[in-house]
């Protein structure tokens, strides 16, 4: 597997009117990595994704996605995003399972274009990869949240993505299938070979799945592998946090 870093951020700094929400930021995402970046609400997370996808720009800084400069990036279907859907969606909405993720396709197929022999065989793929292929004609309201979680992800990976990026996608999840979520996310990255950026706030839960972490809070206080972070004391954490952090591995 080629471990060379498929984004590059260097000197990245970002504000709303006179506050900073990033300051300095430098990030590198190897290929093949598992992300995770953690840090308390209102550090800039959800804002670096923002950049990192081209939904915001930032005055200060450069951003390099698979080796090109961001302004002259056109490959955007290379990267999959999942937002916290799953805790907002509107369970009336009338498409199934299959349907959701069929408009992943869009962009390829167009809005009303037959979808084929090969997309229907991409889409059932995409479901099968997130657990859902019992469900495929299934009302996607009729699901849980965790369930419809799943579902945006396969809408994410059926336009075969090199990258899946998700915000905080336990939102909506109930405790007890956390996990079995984590694990699928596993799969993807070790099995499928997709390289995974997840903000999250469930620190003890991460460090048994992720490669990497990257903890923030306006400015990159920690970013290093598994390990290295795991080997964070309290103090160190909850100075990173402003507040006091305790960090508990789930060894389930």
């Amino acid at each position: 597997m080629e471990t060379k870093s498929i984004i590059d951020i260097k000197d990245l700094s970002f504000r709303y009117d006179r506050d900073f929400v990033l300051k300095d930021v430098n990030l590198s995402v190897p290929n093949g990595a598992f992300l995770g970046i953690v840090g308390p609400n209102g550090s800039g997370k959800s804002t670096l994704l923002k950049i990192i996808l081209g939904l915001s720009k930032a005055k200060y800084g450069d951003v390099k996605l698979f080796g090109i400069p961001q302004e002259k990036f056109k490959e955007w279907d290379r990267i999959g995003y999942v937002s916290q859907k799953a805790n907002s969606f509107n369970t009336g909405f009338p498409a199934t399972v299959y349907e959701v993720v069929a408009s992943g396709l869009t962009k390829k197929t167009g809005m009303f274009r037959f979808i084929g022999r090969k997309n229907s065989d991409r889409i059932m793929k995409a479901i099968a990869s997130v657990g859902m292929e019992q469900f495929y004609n299934r009302n996607i309201g009729e699901l849980s949240g965790g369930q419809q979680q799943r579902v945006f992800i396969a809408r994410a990976l059926v336009s075969e993505p090199d990258i899946l990026i998700l915000d905080e996608p336990t939102v909506g999840v109930d405790s007890q299938n956390v996990q079995s979520f984590y694990n699928m996310l596993d799969k993807l990255n070790k099995r499928m070979g997709i390289t995974l950026i997840l903000v999250t706030h469930d620190i003890g839960t991460i460090t048994n799945k992720v490669t990497h972490v990257a903890c923030l809070n306006r400015d990159l206080h920690f970013h290093g592998d598994t390990e290295e972070f795991q080997r964070l004391k309290d103090s160190e954490l909850s100075s990173f946090y402003g507040h006091g952090v305790h960090l508990l591995q789930h060894n389930h």
